[in-house]
């Protein structure tokens, strides 16, 4: 059974920078990082694959957001630089157990908790 536990969320000054890690416990084949604000759906961020380390980012998060994986620890991390008020939501991990690399939640299997990222200006 897979299980996911975030962790790294916090609060920053606009320009700063955050890293959040989410520890994964079972087998999967890839994993993504998505947020949400009230009222609206949940948004892709980035997304991994853990053998060979093919990524996916979203327009609004490239150049400045950076996914990876270290596959001793079983756990993924996604550092976020240059962060803007905009960036401010409940960032969620996400494993997929089966083969792909997708942008839509529906691809997923399971998540973790959340963790709240808040960026002032």
């Amino acid at each position: 059974q897979v299980q996911l536990a975030e962790s790294g969320g916090g609060s920053v000054q606009a320009g700063g920078s955050l890293r959040l890690a989410c520890s994964v416990t079972g087998r999967t084949f890839s994993m993504g990082w998505f947020r949400q604000v009230p009222g609206k759906e949940r948004e892709f961020v980035a997304a991994i694959v853990w053998t060979g380390g093919s990524t996916s980012y979203s327009d609004s998060v490239k150049g400045r957001f950076t996914i990876s994986r270290d596959n001793a620890k079983n756990t993924v991390y996604l550092q976020m630089t240059s962060l803007k008020p905009e960036d401010t939501a409940v960032y969620y991990c996400a494993a997929r157990i089966h083969r792909g690399l997708f942008a839509s939640p529906r691809n997923y299997d399971n998540w973790g908790q959340g963790t709240q990222v808040t960026v002032s200006s």
